[in-house]
């Protein structure tokens, strides 16, 4: 063998000693290991059986103290069993008790209402005694009265007989004169008395009407209220007047169409007039201007939205003015909607009368008359209040005031005996009642007064109402406006309906049928207005 097989030979030698000793070196741990597992299985073993037996011992202590605690407590609960019994047994014996003393108190009780019957009986046989020995005592006299009345009777035969004899009348024809005379004297003594008293009760009507009627205008009169045409609007300073007129006069000619009133602007110093026969448009038109200086803005559109704004706070004004006189009156449960109608009132005038006053001056009146002769108050108080309900809307709906307020209270659901005695105060229907009359001289009493109404400006203001009439009677026109009192009207017509050739000749018509139908001093100007208005809104 060479030198390299040898070394191959050791080599691998060596190796086989290796892994022999490797072989024995995993034997060896595998044995120890086998050891070391049987130890731990041992350990686990006595510490399972040791764990074992206490879990014994808790066992048998847990039951000996629950055990221990039931007993308690069964001993706990016969105890409170029995100190339940005892109370129950003390509660039964008291009410025991309790019942027993009140049979006792009603056995007593009882028994003194039987003596006390015993005693009422007792009492009730010997009156009944007394009273069989009373009807036989009366019965015996009744009989004695009887035979009395009969020997009365033939007495008094005997003497009628004798009378007639001495007389010579029979018992009739005695009866008959004498009744005959009585008859006669007690009626001439009653038409002497009826005379009498018809004399006195006429003086005393005629004397309590007078002091009636004197009363009533001594307490109840009002002032007397002067209607006017025209109102002055006091300005700040003189140079609010050129922004009020506007550049070639554009505010003031817009101020007068949206307000229907005519506006003076003079020398008069921090002074603008405001005319129109229409009280509400020259109230409305002296507050826009107003709100207008206040505000500063003054140009046509800023001046139409003011005029409408305030057009609908004079609405509401007139609604709080008609309900506060409603309640005033007595009245809270008026109609809302006559409220308005009721303010209305305030601007409104009968030959310089102011028409509010007026009614409620016809109320009281009326209510104090009633007052004094004993009618209903409430019913002439609330008919002299809606007695020229009417004229509030007179130059807007056909037919006379009292007709229209007649509508009006039915309408709204008044009483028909309200609407009967304020239909009749102008004499249109028969009164039918006292009220009625009395709501009638009311009105005339209140009209009468001196210095109450004045003629002139009451046909001036009929004339400018008929000049609005015959301008708002044509197809076309939108609005009408009498101004520069009754020498102009201005009409405004819808630029749709009408062209500029129509609007010539709509006003060539008004002014002819103003000359054929009315009367007037000077001349009337008629002017017809068309304007076209495109509006749009950005968003």
């Amino acid at each position: 063998m060479t030198v390299l097989d040898w070394v191959l030979v050791v080599i691998a030698g060596i190796s086989l000693v290796f892994g022999y000793l490797q072989l024995r070196r995993a034997q060896v741990a595998a044995v120890d290991t086998a050891k070391a597992q049987s130890k731990a299985e041992e350990k686990l073993r006595v510490d399972r059986e040791r764990l074992l037996s206490e879990a014994e011992k808790e066992v048998s202590r847990i039951i000996a103290n629950a055990q221990k605690e039931a007993d308690t407590l069964r001993r706990e609960a016969e105890v409170k069993n029995k100190e339940q019994a005892l109370l129950a047994r003390q509660e039964a014996e008291k009410t025991a008790n309790a019942r027993m003393a009140t049979l006792e108190k009603q056995e007593h009780r009882l028994q003194t209402k039987e003596d006390s019957l015993d005693k009422k009986i007792q009492a009730v046989d010997q009156k009944t005694k007394e009273l069989e020995t009373k009807t036989e005592k009366v019965k015996e006299a009744s009989e004695k009265l009887e035979s009395q009345q009969v020997e009365v009777k033939q007495i008094i035969v005997a003497q009628s007989r004798k009378l007639e004899e001495i007389a010579g009348l029979t018992k009739d024809e005695a009866k008959a004169e004498l009744t005959a005379e009585l008859e006669y004297t007690a009626k001439m003594d009653a038409a002497k008395l009826i005379r009498r008293i018809e004399e006195e009760a006429e003086e005393e009507a005629d004397r309590r009407a007078r002091w009636t009627i004197t009363t009533a205008i001594q307490r109840i009169a009002s002032d007397v209220v002067t209607e006017i045409a025209v109102t002055s609007v006091q300005l700040p300073s003189d140079d609010l007047k050129g922004r009020i007129i506007g550049r070639e006069g554009r505010n003031i000619r817009a101020l007068e169409k949206a307000t229907g009133c005519d506006l003076i602007v003079d020398d008069t110093p921090e002074t603008i007039v405001v005319s129109s026969f229409d009280p509400i448009r020259r109230e409305v038109a002296c507050q826009s201007i107003n709100r207008l200086i206040a505000d500063g803005r003054i140009h046509p559109a800023r001046i139409e939205e003011m005029v409408e704004k305030v057009k609908v706070e004079m609405d509401e004004h007139l609604k709080d003015l008609g309900k506060s006189i409603s309640i005033d009156m007595g009245f809270p449960d008026i109609h809302p909607k006559l409220h308005k109608l009721i303010g209305r009132l305030n601007y409104r005038t009968s030959y310089g009368q102011n028409v509010l006053e007026h009614t409620k001056e016809v109320a009281r009146i009326a209510d104090y008359m009633a007052t004094e002769i004993g009618a209903d108050s409430r019913i002439v108080r609330r008919a002299g209040l809606f007695h020229d309900i009417g004229k509030a809307i007179d130059r807007e709906v056909e037919g006379t005031h009292i007709e229209i307020g007649m509508e009006l209270l039915k309408r709204f659901g008044e009483k028909e005996a309200i609407i009967h005695a304020m239909s009749c105060h102008h004499g249109d229907n028969e009164p039918q009642t006292v009220e009625a009359m009395l709501v009638t001289a009311a009105d005339a009493l209140s009209a009468a007064r001196p210095g109450a109404r004045r003629e002139m400006m009451e046909t001036y203001t009929k004339r400018l109402e008929q000049l609005e009439e015959i301008a708002t009677s044509y197809q076309g026109v939108q609005k009408s406006y009498a101004m520069q009192a009754g020498r102009e009207i201005r009409i405004m017509v819808d630029a749709g309906a009408i062209n500029d050739d129509q609007a010539f000749w709509l006003a060539k018509d008004v002014s002819k049928r103003i000359e054929a139908e009315m009367q007037y001093p000077g001349q009337i100007k008629i002017t017809v207005m068309r304007e076209t208005r495109a509006v749009e809104y950005a968003r």
